[in-house]
């Protein structure tokens, strides 16, 4: 399974709303719930109107679109790092699944799971 990074370093954010947000940037996911509002964007793209924030994330996608009956790709991959102590923040789309991990820990998740057998592509 190939393992695509993305070049870029992202927050994870609670926002006030969504009104400041820019959708029209590459990356932007959006979770909302009766409690709360969510964003995930590029760091560079944080609006004003956020509450809180937790910089220092880095991403990887699963490469290509993944069939809804695919079983335990995004568990295969969260396994591995748990069991070496790297959590994860995974966000879910339409096509695939992408992983953020914090900075400090990104190359030594990547060297688990390159071991694992995926490959890694370069951003």
């Amino acid at each position: 399974m190939e393992l695509k990074l993305i070049g870029q370093d992202f927050s994870v954010c609670k926002v006030e709303d969504y009104s400041q947000v820019d959708l029209e940037q590459e990356y932007c996911f959006l979770a909302k719930t009766d409690e709360e509002r969510s964003l995930v964007c590029p760091s560079s793209c944080v609006p004003g109107n956020v509450l809180v924030r937790d910089d220092g994330w880095r991403a990887f996608r699963i490469q290509g679109i993944l069939d809804f009956s695919l079983i335990g790709i995004l568990a295969g991959i969260a396994t591995l790092l748990a069991e070496a102590k790297i959590s994860i923040f995974a966000v879910s789309t339409y096509n695939t699944d992408y992983v953020l991990i914090k900075s400090e820990h990104f190359d030594r998740a990547l060297q688990v799971l390159s071991g694992a057998g995926y490959q890694i592509i370069p951003a």
